[in-house]
């Protein structure tokens, strides 16, 4: 039996690639039923201002299709304890790049009151959809 019922995650999941695939394997590892939330094209406008290349409706068909995941949802918005109200998830898998930041820490404070963990993941170094993109421009 695996440490926790029900998981959650985030991401925006532009340009699929092994970081991607590393998140939700070791969270699917750690929970039994793992739910992903796939960032809006206007949520990720909202704090990286620029569009994702990759439409919402094909990252959240990607995605779906990982053999680690139960079920995606769009993620409209950054708060995470909205998302637990309704989702009811009894923990979050995080990047450890996150570890540490404002959203973060006021994240773990409401978590702690209503005893959802927070797992934080090692970063998979050199890979990102940013990195992914200079290449290609090359």
């Amino acid at each position: 039996m695996k440490q926790y019922k029900t998981g959650y995650t985030t991401g925006v999941f532009d340009l699929f690639h092994i970081g991607h695939l590393n998140i939700l394997k070791k969270a699917k590892e750690h929970c039994d039923y793992l739910i992903v939330g796939v960032s809006t094209d206007e949520l990720v406008m909202s704090y990286k201002n620029k569009k994702p290349v990759i439409p919402l409706e094909e990252r959240i068909a990607i995605v779906g299709g990982i053999k680690y995941v139960d079920r995606v949802v769009q993620q409209t918005n950054r708060d995470k304890f909205s998302a637990w109200e309704q989702l009811r998830f009894d923990v979050m898998f995080v990047g450890d790049d996150w570890k540490g930041h404002q959203l973060f820490n006021e994240v773990e404070r409401n978590f702690n009151h209503v005893g959802v963990d927070i797992v934080y993941f090692p970063y998979t170094k050199g890979v990102s959809s940013t990195l992914v993109k200079q290449k290609i421009t090359l």
